[in-house]
Parts: structure tokens; sequence; C-alpha cells
């Protein structure tokens, strides 16, 4: 295809391709360097003919990562906007238990320390976020883990949302569940607390809730007011996970590491994993 794709067999081909390369296929390149005009409107199309083929395929979706909500790496990708892709439960791990985590055949891995939330009511589009956190059940730490099939992670913002938002994995700590009266404590905490990531024992990246588009809630905001202008994807949902995005840059990772994090202002512990 050197034009841009306007049929539903066009856009599924795209998903194909992209499946493959996510899979662990061969490296493939950036659907906007040979398809003119593709862009976030037919990437979002892309998206649910995605999930058509992984829910096909027996993989149930169970929520939403957002990507791009930390501004101080917009330059080094060329994103210039936050976007988001599906999580599934075959993707969707917890860190208890987990004595490590194979990188197998993923392309160019990378970590990101994230925040997570699990909505116990869905969202809408007019709440602030003292509302939107009222719709949250649980909050918790976690990794998501990235790839890239586009070699040296060249792409625009159309290639990564068509890759479902380069999502591999998500490594959850241990769930907070919210109590009657903590709501302020966590209203206050989200946009202020920092985080450290350290590779066997040395620091090598900071980072806070504010570099996440000003706190974890206020990406959660641009995602529900995002998918209120989405006419073929489905809004959250009670029980869906969400991840806001990566508090620090995203750094490559490689089997025989394990990387750390400690939180500072915020009433959750640090996380680890070894690969």
């Amino acid at each position: 295809m050197t034009a841009a794709a306007k049929t539903e067999a066009d856009l599924d081909a795209i998903a194909a391709a992209a499946q493959a390369g996510l899979d662990g296929g061969a490296p493939i390149a950036a659907f906007s360097s040979h398809l003119a005009g593709f862009d976030l409107d037919q990437a979002y199309r892309v998206t649910a003919a995605l999930r058509r083929r992984r829910v096909a395929q027996g993989a149930r979706p169970v929520g939403r990562k957002i990507g791009f909500t930390n501004r101080t790496i917009w330059a080094e990708y060329g994103v210039y906007a936050p976007i988001w892709g599906d999580l599934y439960d075959t993707t969707v791990h917890d860190l208890a238990g987990l004595d490590r985590y194979p990188l197998g055949r993923l392309a160019e891995p990378k970590l990101e320390p994230e925040i997570a939330v699990g909505l116990a009511r869905a969202p809408a589009p007019d709440m602030d976020e003292a509302a939107l956190l009222d719709c949250v059940a649980w909050l918790a730490h976690g990794f998501e883990i990235v790839q890239s099939p586009f070699p040296g992670w060249r792409f625009q913002a159309p290639d990564t949302v068509a890759c479902g938002g380069m999502h591999a994995a998500l490594l959850l700590g241990p769930r907070h569940r919210l109590q009657p009266g903590e709501h302020a404590r966590w209203l206050a905490a989200l946009p202020r607390f920092t985080c450290s990531l350290a590779c066997n024992g040395e620091i090598v990246a900071h980072g806070s809730g504010a570099d996440v588009l000003d706190g974890p809630l206020a990406a959660l905001k641009h995602l529900v007011a995002l998918l209120a202008r989405d006419p073929v994807n489905p809004p959250l949902a009670a029980g869906e996970i969400v991840t806001t995005g990566t508090l620090t840059r995203a750094v490559a990772v490689m089997p025989g590491e394990t990387w750390r994090t400690t939180l500072d202002g915020l009433p959750l512990d640090g996380i680890a994993v070894r690969f």
C-alpha cells in the first residue's frame, strides 16, 4: 500500500503487520513512512482492528495503557501528545511470585515505572480529578514493558497507536485499595511524589508524578476525554485497569538485569523485577 489506508481491509492489513511485529516477527517499517496520509484517526481504527484480532485468538481486554504522558520524553521520540493502547489478560501480571520476567523475543524492550489504577465505576468526561478518584477502587505501582517493532524506536505518533501503544506487558505491584477518608491524601500526593529508578543497584533515572501530564489523575482525565471523541473504540468501563504513563524516561532492558524503584511521598512501596 502506497496511498492512505481507507478500507477496513486496509486497516486490518496494518493491524496484521503490527501484530506480527509485536509478536516476535521481523522488524517492520513505520506505517507513516509509506502510507500517505496515515493519521491518528486511521491509527485508532487500526487499534480496534488489532483488538478484534487479539480477542479472536483468545485474549481478553482488561484495560488501557496511556503512553507519552511524560512531557520530558516528547522530544526524544518526536511524539508530542498522549496516546493509548489496550491491555489484555495475557499481558498483565502481578509481580508477587514472579521470579523473573522473560524478555523472550520482544523487540528492543524498554521499561517504564508507572502508576496504575483499577476502576470501580466508569468515569465521565466532565469529571474533575476528585470525581475521577471517586471512580477508582485501587492504585498500584508497576512496570510497563514496551517494545518497538520499528528499528531504533523511530516512528510517528500514528505508528505507535497502530501498534497498540507499543505495549508488551504490565507488571503490577501490590494493589492499594482506597479507604474512606484517604482521598484528600492521594489527591495531594499524586502530583508531587518522586520516583527513582535503579539498575543493578545504580540509580539511572528520576521522575515525579507531575511529569505525567501534571499527575496520574490528569492523565486519566485526558484519556477519558480522548475516548469520548472516539467513534470506534469503547469508553472506559468499571473493572478496567489504566496505567497512566512513565514517571521517568523509558530505559532499555536486557536479560540478567534487576530493576528497582524507590517512591518518596506516596503511600506505595517501590517495586523490583529481574529479567
